[in-house]
């Protein structure tokens, strides 16, 4: 059996009357990438929020790791890295001052971030670079930077909230790659929102959200098998349009 990375029961979140979160659930294992799929405004970025604890819920349970966000925070949070949707790179600095800072925060020796940093800069194609002031950068090298940082403190699990917004095809294709490989090779758990249907994979664990509610979750053949539909691109329509 998985060990489960991330687990949400039965959440629900409203900004005052308006209820954005009904009642969901999901569970995210180690070594898988699960694709957070739903069009804009369907309610992924605030589960990002409550995930973070940037927002805080009154109903139901979140844990990372084993650990319950509201009552273990410091130990629930060690196990996240997170990349979001807008940048929050110093520009002005350079990569590994960038990285540096990140480690500083996250209580690393310096020894272990100078090792760290070196391994994610590789693993990106982005060590030569790691001088170069980050507004020098494109758009896909900065998120390169800003998944080297999520990853140095070796999170359990990584959160993507639309990470290739605004990127050029060859970028997002790259990115899309990267963290594909990366939950290969080093079975980390991943949970990627995005409304895009190129940047899913068929082994992907797809968790389909429209207004707030889960609609289906499942492997593209399972989804596209519950609803008699050919592909995911049909599944998708159905589930957040048609009828």
């Amino acid at each position: 059996m998985s060990e489960c990375a991330l687990k949400i029961a039965d959440l629900s979140f409203a900004y005052g009357k308006k209820q954005v979160l009904r009642h969901v659930s999901l569970e995210v294992n180690v070594g898988q990438c699960c694709i957070l799929l739903g069009p804009n405004g369907a309610g992924k970025s605030t589960l990002f929020a409550l995930i973070t604890r940037l927002y805080d819920y009154r109903q139901g349970c979140i844990e990372l790791a084993g650990f319950n966000v509201q009552k273990q925070p410091l130990k629930a949070l060690a196990q996240l890295g997170v990349v979001f949707q807008q940048t929050t790179l110093d520009l002005d600095l350079s990569v590994q001052q960038n990285l540096r800072y990140h480690a500083a925060l996250q209580g690393m020796s310096s020894k272990k971030a100078r090792l760290g940093i070196q391994e994610q800069l590789e693993r990106l194609g982005m060590y030569e670079r790691r001088k170069e002031i980050v507004r020098q950068l494109n758009g896909g090298h900065r998120r390169r930077v800003e998944i080297a940082r999520a990853l140095l403190h070796k999170p359990s699990i990584l959160l993507l909230d639309e990470p290739t917004v605004g990127l050029d095809v060859p970028s997002r294709q790259s990115i899309v790659q990267h963290v594909h490989q990366l939950t290969e090779d080093t079975h980390l758990a991943v949970l990627w929102a995005t409304h895009l249907l190129d940047e899913i994979n068929e082994m992907d664990y797809l968790a389909v959200i429209h207004q707030g509610v889960m609609q289906a979750q499942g492997t593209t053949s399972a989804i596209n098998a519950q609803l008699a539909t050919d592909s995911i691109q049909d599944a998708f329509f159905k589930l957040t349009q048609g009828e």
